[in-house]
Order: C-alpha cells, then sequence, then structure tokens
C-alpha cells in the first residue's frame, strides 16, 4: 500500500477532512473535528497512527512487533503507530483504519456501509 492508496480510501469515508495543522510533515485526517489518522509523509516507509481499542492495542503490539507499536507523540494506551512493512496485509491495515474511524465518529457500521 502506498500514500495516495491510503489517501483515496480514507477520504471516501464520511465526513472526512485532511490537513497539515501540526506542519507540512504530518498528513491529519478528522472526522467531525476529530482526529482519526495521522500520517507522516517523512518516513522512508508508509506508517500512520491510529486510533485503537485498548485491548486491541496490545494484542496488535504482541502479534505483530515489528509493524505495530506505540503510538508516536500519541497517548499510548488509545493509539498505535502502524508500519506498512509487508508484516500486515492491506485488508488488515485498511481495517485499523476503519476501526480508528468507527472510534472517533461513533457511528454504526450499517451508515457507513451506505456511504461506502
Amino acid at each position: 500500500m502506498n500514500i495516495e492508496t491510503l489517501r483515496e480510501y480514507v477520504l471516501q469515508k464520511t465526513l472526512v477532512t485532511e490537513g497539515f495543522p501540526f506542519g507540512e510533515t504530518t498528513l491529519v485526517f478528522k472526522v467531525n473535528k476529530k482526529v482519526f489518522l495521522l500520517v507522516p509523509l517523512n518516513a522512508g516507509q508508509l506508517q500512520f497512527n491510529a486510533k485503537c481499542d485498548p485491548d486491541k492495542a496490545i494484542e496488535f503490539r504482541d502479534e505483530y512487533p515489528d509493524s505495530v507499536l506505540p503510538g508516536y507523540h500519541m497517548n499510548k494506551k488509545h493509539w498505535n503507530t502502524v508500519i506498512a512493512n509487508g508484516s500486515l496485509s492491506n485488508k488488515q491495515l485498511l481495517q485499523m483504519v476503519d476501526d480508528s474511524y468507527d472510534l472517533v465518529v461513533g457511528i454504526s457500521k450499517s451508515l457507513r456501509k451506505r456511504k461506502n
């Protein structure tokens, strides 16, 4: 997966906006003015910070220690830094994005599916 594929996927979601509130090297996606995904543009390979259920966050870090780390510059309990280094499939990466979006926006999956 690359940054453009990720960006196109995220921007298809309901009420999502993008911007650079933290400087020109971090692309930030928000829903209802709340951050749910941060993508550093100056990293060597695609990575992103995504919000995560605290229990799932620990599970992902244990299962994928080279790909899922405590959220860089974020609340480590609720955020993971996910590195797209091939250990996780594109489907898994996008599911983490979906989970982050759902946690922040709080909408039902049926409403989200109607938009996608």
